[in-house]
């Protein structure tokens, strides 16, 4: 999530705090200038400015995934160049939106950037979205590039998704681009998620994934089942991001408000949220 002031601009201060809370409640790294993180609100300057700034307070602690995919091929490739030179860890870029290219449209974007630039490329396949859904044949082909190092699946297709772990090369990851999804795409060969409810949950939703790789389903479907309606309310009563921003800003974290054209949750909707919040465990620490 991007934190903004009460003036609207992005408040460095607070991503860098946020991050490093994240870091301490579980997560492995963070992604920024993703759809959580407002990216189609955030200017190129202040992209920048917030993966060297975070990348510097995170230093070796976690991985800086920077979010440098658009529907602009030409446009991704300089932003995913400079995200580089500033010390990225590794880029996640979107399927192109609102233009819903062919399938050979979207293995030359994503081949185009990625033979642009030596870092660990993840692609982001979200055709709810998007308007487009990039198959699984597609993406088994682009796994054969060598530093396409795997994707964040939200498609919601088990059957694709299982077809992918199948057939791309033996080390391409799968990560869970859904929460609700992360149980059963681990049982299908998946690798992890990245998260929304992990702001909020980010101790157990490492528990499920450890869990279940240690043989632990049990364990694992119970957490999985009890985070449910949190993850369903995040993504529901406001939609994502305005409904985590509002759930941080009631622990304690206050991020702002979203950028125009979200708006925050209005009365009925933040109570709604917030009472899941509140039957919920939080793990965030929460550093204000």
């Amino acid at each position: 999530m991007t934190s903004f002031d009460a003036n609207g601009a992005v408040d460095y201060g607070q991503a860098k705090r946020l991050a490093l809370a994240l870091l301490d409640s579980g997560s492995d790294g963070v992604v920024l200038a993703g759809t959580t993180g407002e990216s189609p609100t955030l200017s190129h300057e202040e992209k920048m400015r917030l993966f060297s700034e975070v990348k510097d307070a995170i230093g070796s602690r976690g991985a800086v995934v920077a979010g440098t995919g658009t529907y602009d091929s030409a446009e991704s490739v300089e932003l995913s160049r400079e995200a580089e030179r500033l010390g990225v860890d590794a880029v996640l870029l979107t399927c192109p939106y609102y233009s819903r290219p062919s399938q050979e449209g979207l293995y030359r974007h994503f081949e185009t950037i990625a033979r642009a630039v030596s870092l660990p490329c993840i692609m982001y396949n979200i055709p709810s979205r998007t308007g487009v859904n990039m198959t699984a044949e597609t993406q088994v082909r682009l796994s054969q590039i060598d530093n396409m190092v795997g994707v964040k699946e939200a498609s919601g297709d088990l059957a694709q998704i299982a077809q992918i772990v199948e057939e791309a090369r033996e080390d391409f990851r799968v990560w869970s681009g859904d929460d609700q999804m992360t149980l059963p795409i681990l049982a299908i060969g998946g690798y992890g998620s990245i998260s929304v409810v992990s702001h909020l949950a980010g101790a157990q939703m490492r528990q499920i994934v450890q869990s279940y790789l240690s043989g632990n389903v049990d364990e694992s479907a119970g957490i999985h089942r009890r985070l449910v309606p949190l993850m369903t309310v995040l993504m529901t009563a406001a939609g994502n991001p305005p409904g985590v921003k509002h759930a941080l800003g009631g622990v304690g974290f206050n991020a702002g408000k979203p950028r125009l054209p979200l708006v925050a949750p209005d009365e009925a909707a933040g109570e709604q949220i917030m009472a899941e919040v509140r039957r919920q465990r939080i793990d965030l620490a929460v550093a204000v």
